[in-house]
């Protein structure tokens, strides 16, 4: 009877730490495997199996939830060196192609527009004798601001069922003696300059770069004054816009258009303008470097302007311009000067 009894005490312990055992199964696949009991270790498996049920009813790799960290969100920034000259392309700027067309009536940027503080090594005071008398307090300062502006309109896209399209520009440059007080702070000069332009795409490579349009054009350029202060003239062009990378360059022979002589106010304006310019930029990181040439090989005479942009903020840069020759403004087609110029450009 005690045997009996003893028995059953024994089978009541082992059930017991049995169900305790199954209250808490092995925690990983190897606790599993290092059971020697065939029934146990299956149980075991069986029971991890179905703890590790994810919701959607498929097994998680254990070793793929245990050792592989999430990998990291990534949050998209700019890049640091994106701006905006740097995407500056001559098809974008005169609409060539289908990706940048913008319709008609858009204002588009034309000529670079800025405003600059200049020093002129000898301002032309001969225009305005006859106007004045000169003394000391009256004389043009050497120092003045400038400013440029203009703008440019698509008027007729495909005109004349051609892939050519029509524009109509202004621009407008001012010379102000702002910080000539005793002369009453003048303007001294200002040049108008309205223009169309007939601009018909290019897709064929000149001289290692893609020539990218030509441009057939009209351009009245005149100050508004009267009698011995005014200045005008009259010209066809044609101009070709090419690329390469970073670089652009813009070639332009004009045709003066002739007037009556007897109202004519500038008629040798050729000799010093000549027949046409050169105009190369480079930009690169928001940086702008132009050069114009212009010149006249017969009369030996010319001019040349050098330009530098640096970036500042957003569409504003700095500016630094050097000049040296005839034809910095109208009134001085004649006048050879050497200037230098710094202040602010908007870039586009």
């Amino acid at each position: 009877m005690q045997v009996i009894f003893r028995s059953k005490l024994f089978l009541s312990l082992l059930i017991t730490c049995g169900c305790a055992a199954a209250a808490e199964p092995p925690a990983t696949l190897m606790e599993c495997a290092g059971i020697l009991e065939n029934a146990q270790r299956l149980a075991c498996y069986d029971r991890l199996a179905a703890d590790n049920l994810s919701g959607n009813g498929a097994i998680v790799n254990e070793s793929s939830t245990t050792s592989q960290p999430k990998p990291e969100s990534v949050t998209p920034t700019e890049n640091p060196t994106d701006d905006a000259p740097s995407t500056f392309s001559l098809a974008r700027h005169w609409e060539t192609d289908q990706e940048h067309k913008r319709g008609i009536f858009a204002f588009r940027p034309h000529r670079t527009n800025y405003l600059i503080a200049t020093y002129s090594s000898s301002p032309n005071e001969a225009p305005y004798r006859p106007f004045r008398t000169l003394t000391s307090g009256e004389n043009l300062s050497n120092a003045e601001l400038a400013f440029r502006i203009g703008f440019k309109m698509k008027v007729m896209e495909n005109a004349l069922d051609t892939n050519s399209d029509l524009w109509v520009g202004y621009t407008q440059e001012s010379f102000w003696q702002a910080g000539n007080h005793r002369a009453s702070s003048p303007f001294r000069e200002s040049n108008y300059q309205p223009e169309v332009m007939l601009v018909t795409p290019l897709t064929f490579r000149f001289l290692g770069m893609h020539a990218r349009f030509v441009n057939l054009g009209f351009v009245h350029q005149s100050n508004g004054q009267a009698s011995t202060l005014s200045r005008s003239w009259n010209r066809v062009y044609a101009q070709a816009g090419l690329e390469r990378g970073k670089f652009t360059l813009l070639a332009r022979a004009w045709k003066r258009l002739d007037e009556d002589p007897a109202e004519d106010d500038n008629p040798d304006i050729n000799d010093y303008m000549g027949y046409g310019d050169v105009v190369g930029t480079y930009r690169s990181n928001g940086h702008e470097l132009s050069l114009l040439v212009r010149r006249n090989f017969r009369t030996d005479r010319g001019a040349i302007q050098a330009g530098w942009a640096f970036p500042l903020a957003s569409h504003l840069k700095g500016y630094v311009q050097l000049f040296s020759g005839y034809g910095q403004s109208l009134i001085d087609y004649n006048y050879h000067q050497n200037t230098i110029g710094f202040g602010f450009l908007v870039s586009y």
